[in-house]
């Protein structure tokens, strides 16, 4: 019998979150190689996990507790003992190890960047210090948008040949399942719905402010949890929309509560790949988004966000720029209108067909047997173990 290689993909955890989503995922959707390959994963912190992944998949479970020195060493062990043909880690301390991890072995390591780097990372100096570092010397760095693309390539120093994009994977047959069940939370009557964690980034005053003056007969719900719950609360107030707007936290099944609603609104400043926007689309809901970095405009325009000033309409619903409350509020007015609202939502289902698990795991896979076949040796990567080890993400 001939040897089959070993690839071992490595995150943080499973914790819950999109990254850990998308893995899981993509791993459900790698059957087709599971005949060709022994397949590994590999976690880093030792938490419940919210997602699970096939029998097939031999998962390792490592404990750096949320730390990067105990990432670089308990991963480089693992791969010494695993000896993996090729490796491809999700999230920057993941990352990170990977590329310390298969230093001086020889073998191809890939990364996958999940968020604008530069606005998700912010002031963190030396965070970014380690991803100029470690990413120009991957085999491949697999992007989640074009925004990511060209972002790596203008501020961290990634050649663009040594790159690509490939969207996240929306599982269409698993939304429409989950959309199906009864629903944890009802509104009390008709609805636009949000979703996200409540952090600056989400720009969620934005969409307050808009729906006050966009006045909709529909409610808002806002599906998340997170640090600006407080202060969303207040605003609300403020505006004096606050009986108006449901903010119920986390809910067990979401997409049982998106699927009812008669529109999603996405307000962010910064994203890496909207997985929202796409899943609200898979279930068939006209959207409302910002032109933010990265992902909104190549989703719903199939265009470059530079390209795009002003609002604009597309087929799954509207374009506006960051920040604009008065374009946001006339979106959510022209959107939810009718005909519109159903036109757009149909449109919006079909749009997200693109994005689906069997066309994202050939993606992956064909970057990953692109590195096999010509793999080249990473440069040692002393400087990780000098920076400051304050890479959690």
């Amino acid at each position: 019998m001939l040897h089959r290689k070993r690839i071992l993909f490595a995150i943080n955890s499973l914790a819950g979150g999109g990254a850990e989503r998308v893995l899981a995922t993509l791993l459900g959707g790698s059957t087709p190689w599971r005949e060709r390959y022994d397949i590994h994963l590999a976690l880093l912190d030792d938490e419940p996990r919210a997602y699970d992944v096939p029998e097939w998949v031999e998962v390792h479970q490592l404990d750096a507790r949320h730390k990067l020195l105990p990432s670089l060493t308990q991963l480089r062990a693992l791969v010494g003992r695993l000896s993996p043909d090729a490796t491809l880690s999700f999230l920057t301390r993941a990352n990170v190890a990977n590329a310390w991890a298969m230093a001086g072995r020889g073998r191809p390591w890939l990364i996958s960047e999940r968020v604008n780097t530069s606005a998700h990372l912010g002031s963190a100096r030396a965070a970014k210090a380690m991803v100029r570092i470690v990413y120009p010397r991957a085999a491949h760095v697999i992007a989640v948008s074009e925004g990511v693309v060209d972002d790596l390539a203008a501020n961290f120093g990634v050649a663009r040949a040594r790159m690509s994009a490939i969207a996240n994977p929306v599982d269409h047959e698993q939304i429409a399942k989950l959309a199906a069940e009864q629903p944890s939370f009802t509104p009390a009557g008709p609805y636009i719905v949000a979703a996200g964690r409540l952090m600056p980034n989400k720009n969620f005053p934005l969409l307050l402010r808009a729906y006050a003056e966009a006045a909709p007969p529909e409610r808002l719900v806002i599906l998340g949890e997170g640090p600006e719950r407080g202060a969303l609360e207040a605003l609300a107030a403020s505006l004096g929309i606050a009986d108006r707007v449901d903010m119920p936290g986390f809910v067990a099944n979401p997409f049982a509560v998106v699927a009812r609603a008669r529109a999603y609104a996405m307000p962010s400043n910064a994203e890496g790949f909207p997985n929202g926007l796409v899943e609200a689309m898979a279930c068939g809901l006209p959207v409302v988004a910002t032109n933010c970095a990265s992902g909104p405009s190549e989703i719903l325009a199939d265009r470059a966000r530079e390209t795009i000033t002003g609002a604009i309409d597309v087929d799954a619903g509207a374009l506006v720029p960051t920040d604009d409350v008065p374009a946001f509020a006339v979106a959510l007015g022209r959107v939810l209108a009718e005909p519109r609202r159903s036109l757009c939502g149909a449109r919006a289902r079909e749009r997200s067909r693109a994005y689906g698990v069997e066309q994202a795991a050939r993606n992956y896979w064909a970057r990953i047997e692109t590195a096999l076949a010509a793999p080249s040796a990473a440069p040692e990567i002393r400087e990780i173990v000098t920076a400051r080890p304050g890479v959690r993400s």
